[in-house]
């Protein structure tokens, strides 16, 4: 299968990677050549902890390397593509152009997917045409795609059951978990539920109950979470995580408004891990540091 994901960052290239792992050719699209030399780099240090961890060895991690070409000419990535990974930033309009752009390009059997963590389905298919739109589905991977078992399959008003059918065969060729979302809600599942917990924890830490550390300790150790709430952010990114509770507040309510805390971190540039650091700090290479007593 040959599958086109648009957008290089920490999720598109990830997204590349899992789809070259399990053996579709991959074509990863984004504007900058810089972007593109990132996500190359980042892939290729993922596959080095593959192989020092004895989960894949040197001559699979080559031929999955070689399934994934990198380029800046959208039209050309999606070209012969039969499905498309739109996993470009958390923008409405971003979004809605992007897609746009695929479905122009792209052959008129293509699964059109958004890898959206919170934005309606529906409201992104509103920028293709009508004929098209029942090709638009939610495919969210979650982070870091190559390890998360989870995909969240959401339809919008106009997506097709044969379209359902064929995306969770594409997730269940990538050896993922799917389920299926019965309405097309903001936020889905998991980012509400996720947001809850991670606005509580930035309450409990801006109203001085304990340190930032000693909050993700209590989410690992009394919760069983695998990484700490805002660990979690600052792997995000808390401008990414601002931004997800605007929307899910303006869907939602008051419940998802996010606190000053949050808001005075990103205003400061303190986005964390790639930014250096938000609640921890990072050293170059995104490596947290020990904490200062």
């Amino acid at each position: 299968m040959k599958v086109a994901v648009l957008g290089a960052g920490t999720m598109g290239s990830g997204i590349a990677q899992l789809a070259a792992m399990h053996g579709h050719q991959v074509q990863n699209y984004d504007v900058t050549a810089g972007a593109l030399d990132r996500a190359a780099q980042s892939v290729a240090a993922s596959f080095r902890r593959f192989v020092r961890a004895d989960r894949l060895d040197e001559d699979a991690v080559a031929r999955a390397t070689a399934r994934i070409s990198y380029g800046l000419d959208l039209p050309a990535a999606v070209a012969s593509a039969d499905v498309v990974v739109e996993s470009v930033l958390e923008q409405l309009p971003l979004k809605r152009s992007v897609l746009h752009e695929a479905a122009q390009a792209a052959p008129d059997t293509c699964l059109l997917g958004s890898n959206t963590s919170q934005l309606s389905i529906t409201a992104i298919a509103a920028g293709v045409d009508r004929e098209t739109a029942p090709r638009v589905v939610g495919m969210h991977f979650f982070n870091p795609p190559v390890l998360m078992k989870l995909f969240e399959l959401t339809r919008g008003q106009l997506t097709s059951d044969d379209t359902v059918k064929r995306t969770r065969a594409f997730a269940e060729s990538l050896d993922r978990e799917v389920v299926v979302l019965k309405k097309d809600i903001p936020g889905f599942i998991t980012t509400r539920v996720s947001a809850a917990v991670r606005l509580e924890c930035l309450r409990i830490l801006e109203e001085g109950v304990a340190s930032a550390e000693d909050i993700d300790k209590a989410c690992k150790l009394g919760l069983n979470f695998p990484m700490g709430p805002l660990e979690l952010g600052d792997f995000n990114g808390l401008d990414t995580f601002l931004s997800a509770t605007e929307s899910l507040a303006t869907a939602h309510g008051d419940r998802y408004r996010p606190p000053a805390v949050l808001r005075n971190m990103v205003m400061a540039g303190l986005h964390g891990r790639k930014t250096g650091e938000g609640f921890y700090k990072y050293d170059v290479d995104g490596r947290r540091l020990p904490s200062t007593p």
